[in-house]
């Protein structure tokens, strides 16, 4: 990964990505809930909270040590849950034990997703002091109406300075997520956010629109009456973030993400194209040997099976054949890249649904790859590869 830069979308890119090794580390402390998450967080009051984040960090420490030695990291991802609720010295503490256990190649791209409300620059300083050099800030939006909603603690003025800071600080990288089709926000007002967020000359940017997930306090609301996202709404609010990234100089380079040439994201690009990686902490997924394995989701249970010695595994799946090469289809579809014709690739264009969505200018069918030309239909494109192998969109992970 090494060399000139080049665009994100670049094939070549994207094809090398999958060779690419890394490592996922999920920090689940939040300092509440938000409406619409149904990641695997912890607040104060939820079982196993009280053991503090000492006991956490000292847990996956021990986990990562529990893992068998494999190639040095290209890239190692801190996601949540809210990464930025621990110490700089405690997340250097996890960088180091992925370092011994693995080692790390130079120039590896080391990235923190940060709310902007726990940044000040001594934190900034830290960070980089530590090993990372990319970071990515959950502003979600810069309409205070629209935070509100979303159940965020900070405010616009609050995610800018942020924002300016890590740049000032000298991180290599820094990015903005934010969150489209909150129902009451208006297209005017989500273009507004999305004109501030590129006004800080952010090298990366992901937009995703906001999704109602069962159990959630917003499908909760939904159900009692409240307005549900509009998917009309969200389209148009897609294809306004869209014109804009481009306008801006940012790439796009899949379905959700936007970056300036040499600033994409390698963990993310990996695991697009099939790549292995290894996971640590609540609810995180790896893959390995051609097997995909997830953690117990639960705090409490985690922390006691880490202390008994045991890998706090809530189930494995070993991916072969056929399910193998189709997953591979549906996450390389994603990518603006898309993936290298091959044998399922023509079994799909050649099947009814695919030959559909060919004529319908939904698939592009190159030379030699197969992309989708329209992103708001990647959903329809996946469930036609998935079809294949009788498989679905809805697959549950029963974590405990």
């Amino acid at each position: 990964m090494t060399g000139p830069v080049v665009r994100p979308d670049d094939p070549l890119l994207a094809d090398e990505a999958a060779r690419l090794s890394s490592a996922y580390v999920h920090v689940p402390f939040c300092a509440r809930r938000c409406p619409y998450c149904d990641f695997a967080v912890v607040v104060d009051g939820d079982p196993g909270a009280d053991a503090g984040t000492d006991a956490y960090v000292e847990a996956v420490v021990s986990e990562i040590a529990m893992e068998r030695p494999w190639v040095p990291l290209d890239a190692i991802a801190f996601g949540g849950g809210t990464p930025s609720r621990l110490p700089a010295a405690s997340l250097g503490r996890i960088i180091g034990a992925l370092r011994d256990r693995f080692g790390v190649v130079d120039g590896a791209e080391v990235a923190i997703e940060v709310n902007p409300e726990d940044w000040t620059d001594r934190y900034a300083d830290e960070l980089l002091a530590v090993g990372f050099d990319r970071v990515s800030f959950g502003v979600q939006s810069f309409d205070p109406r629209t935070l509100a909603s979303l159940g965020r603690r900070h405010g616009p003025g609050q995610a800018e300075a942020a924002v300016v800071s890590a740049r000032r600080a000298g991180f290599r990288s820094v990015g903005i997520d934010l969150i489209y089709g909150t129902p009451g926000e208006g297209l005017d007002r989500w273009v507004a956010t999305v004109r501030r967020a590129l006004a800080l000359d952010v090298d990366h940017l992901s937009a995703y629109a906001l999704t109602v997930e069962r159990g959630t306090e917003l499908s909760r609301s939904i159900l009692a009456g409240a307005p549900a996202p509009d998917p009309d709404h969200q389209a148009d609010a897609y294809e306004a973030v869209s014109e804009l990234a481009a306008a801006a100089g940012l790439v796009r380079y899949e379905v959700s993400n936007w970056a300036r040439p040499g600033h994409h994201s390698r963990y993310n690009l990996a695991t697009w194209g099939g790549g292995e990686f290894v996971a640590f902490g609540t609810g995180a997924h790896d893959h390995r040997d051609g097997v995909r394995a997830r953690n117990v989701r639960r705090l409490d249970v985690y922390l006691d099976r880490v202390a008994a010695g045991l890998r706090p595994r809530a189930g494995a799946e070993r991916l072969e054949g056929e399910a193998a090469d189709v997953e591979r289809l549906v996450l390389g579809l994603r990518r603006v890249a898309g993936v290298r014709r091959d044998e399922l690739v023509e079994r799909l264009v050649a099947g009814p649904a695919g030959r559909r969505l060919v004529a319908a200018g939904v698939l592009r069918v190159g030379a030699d790859r197969l992309a989708v030309e329209r992103p708001l239909l990647t959903d329809e494109v996946s469930r036609a590869a998935l079809a294949l192998v009788g498989r679905d969109l809805s697959v549950s992970d029963g974590d405990c």
